[in-house]
């Protein structure tokens, strides 16, 4: 038997569903609004099923689905990124940044989303107002350029640290949240990245 995709699971799950809930099969048009999509990717999506051996049907009657149980189809797992974790950034005062890999997160790749990526250990709680934490893993999208707001890994020198960037007049503003500590003022940073996520371990 052929593997199915991460939908092609779904909509066979939902086939085995209709068919316990009402004794016959869904129509086409069933499967559409289910899920949200048109009749011709309903049916392209029950043509695979069937090209795959995992039901069969009648091209001359609707509702003429039929399950092919003889084998239990696996759910799809998640396609995983490796994500690089690189050591510590400070969430306080600056900390020298040890690029050296520790490891690897492997992540799904829905959650991220397009680009590079890599994870930093925050330390310090000067983040703690936007809810970033003393031990917790920032995923970091790689880019050189932030928006007003944005949270950002950012260089200075030779130290890494987590912050809040904002371009002023005539400098950059990288602000804590936590009134504890002041404002950094710079007018020369090298921005690593943007936060993607976090990661917390509760243990």
């Amino acid at each position: 038997m052929k593997e199915l995709t991460k939908r092609q699971y779904e909509v066979f799950r939902f086939i085995e569903s209709y068919i316990q809930k009402n004794s016959f099969p869904p129509a086409i048009r069933d499967v559409s609004d289910a899920f949200g999509i048109s009749v011709k990717g309903a049916y392209d999506h029950i043509d695979s099923l069937q090209k795959k051996g995992w039901i069969k049907r009648s091209a001359n009657r609707s509702r003429s689905m039929e399950l092919l149980t003889h084998s239990e189809p696996e759910e799809p797992q998640p396609e995983l990124v490796a994500v690089p974790l690189l050591g510590d950034v400070a969430a306080g005062l600056p900390l020298l940044a040890e690029e050296n890999h520790e490891g690897r997160l492997d992540l799904p790749a829905a959650m991220l989303g397009k680009g590079n990526f890599f994870g930093l250990r925050v330390k310090g709680d000067s983040m703690q107002g936007d809810g970033i934490y003393n031990g917790d893993i920032a995923i970091i999208r790689q880019q050189r350029t932030a928006q007003n707001g944005d949270v950002v890994v950012a260089m200075l020198g030779d130290s890494a640290t987590l912050k809040r960037y904002y371009l002023e007049k005539n400098r950059i503003r990288l602000q804590a949240a936590n009134p504890a500590y002041p404002p950094i003022y710079t007018q020369e940073i090298r921005i690593l990245g943007t936060l993607a996520h976090l990661i917390r371990n509760y243990n």
